[in-house]
């Protein structure tokens, strides 16, 4: 299941529009923000797909049945880019538990690149729905293989993963390796560079959140 956000109609796709143009971008606070903004868009739009139970809630009158959700999911990011997207989501889920993985692209000789992951710090995920939010979905490498090591982990219900833009290749990648896997998309480009950048993309989400690395 794919949900492509630039097929529908709504404010949500002025948060991608401010995050590609690249005079906006200069103002890191308001792409910070507009990465959050559209991680509470994405929660909503998750949260119509969740199990739900009803509990009778008493108010000051009487007592109304009311529709809660059966578990809170589990919220996990790839730092440092995908902070912001995953505070969106955390806004709207906000009894969730979080999760925290290292993961990068590690550039050898010629160019090529390899994913390295060095950390992960998760709550018990067994039996619980993980949403995994990252800005970008490139190649889709560091993806599969950060979903890959909790799914190796831990006995996942269900899986959703929400990304602002992503490439067709990272798409095909995912499906590929991640069948069962939801995606939820801001949007989906064509092309990407020889570097594996996504073309038009918006360049690097993190740099532009936090500032250029050294």
């Amino acid at each position: 299941m794919i949900f492509d956000l630039s097929k529908t109609k709504s404010i949500a796709n002025t948060f991608i529009t401010e995050l590609r143009d690249e005079n906006i971008q200069k103002d890191s606070m308001r792409f910070r923000k507009n990465l959050e903004r559209l991680g509470g868009f994405f929660a909503y739009e998750i949260s119509k797909s969740l199990k739900y139970t009803t509990k009778d809630i008493t108010t000051p009158l009487g007592v109304s049945a009311c529709e809660v959700l059966a578990q809170q999911p589990v919220l996990a990011t790839i730092l440092r880019a995908g902070l912001p997207l995953q505070q969106g989501l955390l806004n709207i889920f906000d009894r969730a538990e979080c999760c925290f993985i290292s993961a990068y692209r590690k550039v050898e000789k010629g160019g090529d690149f390899v994913i390295q992951m060095d950390y992960i710090s998760t709550p018990d995920l067994d039996g619980k729905v993980l949403i995994m939010a990252d800005p970008m979905l490139a190649t889709g490498q560091s993806m599969v293989m950060c979903c890959k090591e909790l799914i190796n982990r831990y006995k996942i219900e269900e899986l959703h993963i929400v990304a602002a833009i992503a490439s067709t290749e990272g798409v095909a990648h995912v499906r590929a390796n991640l069948p069962k896997a939801k995606l939820w998309l801001g949007a989906i480009d064509e092309e990407m560079t020889s570097k594996s950048y996504i073309v038009p993309g918006l360049g690097d989400a993190g740099d532009l959140a936090y500032g250029e690395k050294v």
